[in-house]
């Protein structure tokens, strides 16, 4: 049984990180399949958006599986370095197609900043957030110490130097989640916002995206170059055609992102 399961449902690939006996903490073989797959999908015209999601009603994801890691691979052929560069770049620089959230549980150090990279989650109304690395002398530097970017400076300072946790509505209520939904619910509601947003024209989703989290820290005149960079392509594209002709013909447009 894979650490990580990956599914397609039309044009939304699933991630399921599938280690539910460990709270779905990241094992060497999760972090590399997490960056392989986000790659592949990005370079998949036939993917349209992502779902990230853990298995079991334990956790989203616990963070670093330490023990995995000290163990490390019984064989030093087993594991492609492109895996952890590829998984370090998303965490950088985030997918270049939209990426759900499907916090079923609790996430908390990497599980949260994992949660940080998507552009869209659905949590559990009993899921906890936190980064409480702080509590054992480290940094949640898998891009969490950069929360105060999300959230008022003073609140991302209390949850980073206290360690303590918050509930799913309190996560709401800052802005960290979209929609809290019962358990049982928050895969389906992130495939159903996966399949609205691959919908869309391909072209001007990627440009959005872009766009958003480029200029999201900057100020107004570099943010206006940064969308005035990605514009006009989107504007002359087929799709954009499309999208005109589509609207007046009264019919669903056919995307070929191009």
């Amino acid at each position: 049984m894979a650490d990580l399961e990956i599914e397609d449902r039309g044009r939304v690939r699933i991630l399921r990180i599938n280690r539910p006996e460990a709270r779905n903490a990241m094992s060497p073989a999760v972090i590399d399949g997490i960056g392989f797959a986000v790659h592949d999908a990005d370079n998949d015209p036939e993917v349209r958006a992502m779902v990230l999601t853990g298995t079991g009603d334990r956790a989203f994801c616990a963070g670093m599986d330490l023990r995995g890691f000290a163990d490390g691979p019984t064989d030093a052929t087993e594991r492609d370095p492109r895996g952890i560069e590829l998984f370090l770049q998303l965490r950088r620089d985030g997918s270049q197609k939209p990426l759900i959230g499907a916090a079923n549980a609790t996430a908390v150090a990497g599980g949260f900043e994992l949660l940080m990279q998507c552009d869209v989650v659905i949590a559990s109304e009993d899921a906890l957030f936190g980064l409480p690395e702080v509590k054992r002398g480290l940094l949640p530097a898998g891009g969490g110490l950069f929360l105060g970017t999300r959230i008022p400076m003073v609140i991302a300072s209390e949850l980073l130097l206290t360690g303590d946790m918050i509930d799913a509505r309190r996560a709401y209520d800052l802005g960290l989640v979209n929609r809290v939904v019962p358990a049982a619910d928050v895969l389906t509601e992130a495939i159903a916002m996966a399949e609205r947003i691959a919908a869309n024209g391909p072209l001007a989703v990627k440009a959005i995206k872009q766009v958003v989290h480029a200029t999201a820290t900057l100020p107004a005149a570099e943010a206006w170059a940064v969308q005035d960079a990605v514009q006009p392509a989107v504007f002359a594209s087929e799709d954009a055609k499309e999208g005109a002709l589509a609207f007046v013909e009264r019919r669903p447009p056919v995307w070929r992102g191009r």
